[in-house]
């Protein structure tokens, strides 16, 4: 009636409200970022929560979850009290000859042979030497971790937060998944469909999310404990949960390891770099692609655009959820072209 195009005007608006959820998907970035951490806490618990709920005689699942949520802590009490002491011992020892390493680093180096007779002489001294020279900024930084630990201290909050809301999803996850489908005013069918595919993609990633970083944890104490490296429990406990972060943290872990041995004056620095390379190519193109689907496997150069775009976006937050957003929306793309290409073939009689 106005000369405007009904259907310009339909995708206008389309465009509006899809601008309009952006911008406020990133104004509450950081409480969707709890919801999502306690929604990926809920499925590395379901499978635990799913055995215990077809086995005990309750109607509701309030019951398998609260054992759940018992072994759980019942595990991590376990974990504590064998291993944790010792960790903490390390770390301890650690800190307090940390002054005297860096006091060390910053006399002059020792005269050696020219050149150097061996590659390991040479990878250890590279790392002393890169340490020697960034020693005035480690000084400098460590006044900064400290605070910054202590401003951080003001979200262990979320510690309590995220498991409660990981206690109510795995409750009421059947019926907020009826609500939805309810909601649906297309296919029902189709929709019920993607939302099985997103179950099971997410479970099978956290699942062998947990499994690597176990892995990681056996073998690096196993290892270096085997090869005499100092602190080796510690480190193993560092790298544990680097493993989360795809990419930056097991690379972060590696570089932590080889620093604090080189530092420590372990002999062998050049051994232990090629036992983090060969697991890392162990790790990551034997037992990674076995664990994961297929629908979880995602291209190493997705997998790098989506660790630096995440870090850009929303920091260590976004790196830990690059990759299960990418799968997920690799995931909804060949599911929506799928349905797209049936309902376009022709129909048989």
């Amino acid at each position: 009636m106005l000369g405007i195009d009904e259907r310009a005007a339909r995708y206008t608006w389309t465009a509006a409200l899809v601008l309009l959820l952006l911008a406020l998907v990133y104004l509450i970035r950081e409480t969707l970022v709890v919801f999502i951490v306690a929604l990926l806490l809920a499925y590395l618990l379901y499978p635990l929560v799913d055995h215990l709920d077809r086995h005990l005689p309750s109607k509701t699942r309030t019951m398998s979850l609260a054992l759940t949520y018992l072994i759980v802590i019942a595990m991590i009490g376990g974990f504590v009290v064998f291993v944790g002491s010792r960790v903490a011992n390390q770390a301890a020892n650690l800190a307090k000859e940390a002054p005297a390493f860096l006091d060390r680093l910053q006399q002059p180096p020792p005269p050696g042979p020219e050149p150097l007779k061996s590659l390991r002489r040479l990878i250890s001294s590279t790392i002393q030497d890169e340490v020697r020279t960034h020693y005035d900024q480690i000084v400098s930084a460590v006044p900064r971790l400290t605070l910054g630990a202590l401003s951080a201290s003001r979200n262990l909050i979320f510690l309590i937060i995220v498991p409660i809301l990981s206690f109510f999803i795995l409750r009421d996850g059947r019926g907020i998944r009826d609500s939805f489908l309810e909601m649906v005013d297309g296919d029902k069918r189709v929709a019920d469909e993607i939302l099985e595919d997103i179950h099971t993609l997410l479970l099978q990633y956290m699942r062998a999310l947990l499994f690597l970083c176990c892995t990681t944890f056996v073998v690096f104490s196993i290892v270096l404990s085997a090869m005499r490296v100092p602190y080796a429990l510690l480190l193993a406990s560092v790298a544990f949960p680097l493993e989360f972060i795809p990419l930056v943290g097991p690379l972060t872990a590696a570089i932590i390891i080889l620093v604090v041995s080189a530092l420590t004056g372990f002999s062998h620095v050049l051994w232990l770099l090629i036992f983090l390379a060969v697991f890392r190519i162990l790790q990551d193109y034997l037992l990674s692609p076995k664990l994961m689907s297929r629908g979880v496997e995602l291209h190493p150069l997705m997998v790098i655009f989506g660790v630096f775009a995440g870090g850009e976006a929303a920091g260590v937050a976004g790196i830990f959820l690059s990759v299960p957003t990418l799968a997920l929306t690799r995931l909804l793309y060949h599911r929506l072209r799928k349905t797209r290409a049936h309902r376009r073939s022709p129909k048989i009689a």
